[in-house]
């Protein structure tokens, strides 16, 4: 059942969630950025404003996360210590997606139990309509959330997408299904970046792009892995041994397929061995090689890469290149 909340009303939410839930909400900081911080009951709430800076689905695949400790007789100890599930508040639609897309790689069979003992029992909030910059209207979820905060005026609409979500909605009084209708008629024209996508897309799995696109874009490549380091669906990482006096502890880090060294082989061999073919291979792999395997891109269109990407060249940039110069409507 369709729920209306007041500000008052989401205050009390937040209150009684962080009792059972580690729960991370969206705060401004002096710089003007957004990011998802641990609540208090003193917490500044930012109910609007720029993509939060730091990608969600970190909070369940962290860029270092120790595994296991391994003392001198060889005995292993696990480092995972999960007290309550996480709640994160505040997510947008692509929020939402990435965190899908990588439950669906980490968690298919045989599933990561690191990943699984953070991810299992967490709960997501979204948070779209007229909350993005200046109040903008950021697209609906696809329902791959708990709850759904749909910001109008001077209320939030909120839909219970899981059996907890409706459960925690209970206690809010109805809201209009006029009002959310109106809104999902708007959405069906909010999804220009994920139709750039697609067309770049197509392109790429019939192969009309050539090796000369890949070695100019690769030009302006600097290495610093910014783009893998913000994307929410990388999953690449490498594991670490660091040893101390009486341990070793062992870690799984974020890689980046940019790095030169990342496909290297023992035998010094590097399949990836030139920057145009890194370069490639992180377009190719998220808009066609994760369709072949997932059915889907594993870009959401958060736009996390291109705002880091100190040359241009983050996914949709490179999308709309390929698109323009190769697509149907080409001069």
């Amino acid at each position: 059942m369709l729920k209306q909340l007041d500000r008052a009303d989401i205050d009390h939410l937040l209150d009684s969630l962080h009792t059972a839930y580690r729960l991370q909400i969206p705060q401004q900081l002096p710089d003007g950025t957004r990011h998802l911080s641990p609540y208090t009951p003193t917490s500044v709430l930012s109910l609007s404003g720029e993509i939060v800076h730091r990608k969600p689905t970190s909070f369940f695949f962290p860029q270092v996360q120790k595994l296991v400790s391994i003392d001198p007789t060889g005995h292993a100890r696990d480092l995972q210590k999960v007290e309550k599930p996480l709640a994160l508040f505040g997510l947008n639609r692509a929020d939402l997606m990435g965190i899908q897309f990588l439950d669906r790689f980490f968690l298919a069979a045989p599933a990561d139990d690191i990943y699984l003992s953070l991810r299992q029992d967490a709960l997501l909030i979204g948070l779209t309509g007229f909350s993005g910059p200046d109040k903008s209207f950021l697209p609906l979820s696809t329902g791959n959330c708990d709850i759904e905060l749909v910001a109008l005026a001077g209320h939030w609409l909120a839909l219970g997408h899981s059996t907890i979500g409706k459960k925690l909605l209970d206690p809010y009084a109805r809201g209009l299904n006029s009002e959310l209708e109106e809104l999902r008629q708007r959405d069906e024209n909010s999804s220009g970046d994920l139709e750039l996508l697609q067309q770049a897309s197509h392109l790429l799995m019939n192969d009309l792009v050539p090796d000369s696109f890949w070695a100019e874009i690769a030009g302006r490549c600097i290495l610093c892995s910014g783009c893998n380091m913000v994307c929410p669906t990388c999953s690449c990482f490498c594991v670490q041994d660091r040893c101390f006096e009486e341990t070793t502890e062992r870690s799984r880090v974020w890689d980046s397929c940019q790095f030169d060294a990342f496909m290297r082989e023992a035998s010094g061999h590097n399949p990836l061995g030139t920057e145009a073919l890194r370069t490639r291979r992180r377009i190719h792999h998220k808009l066609a090689a994760d369709i072949e395997r997932w059915g889907e891109p594993g870009c959401v269109a958060c736009g996390r890469c291109d705002r880091s990407c100190p040359t241009g060249i983050g996914m949709m940039a490179v999308a709309g290149e390929i698109v323009k110069r190769y697509g149907a409507g080409r001069r």
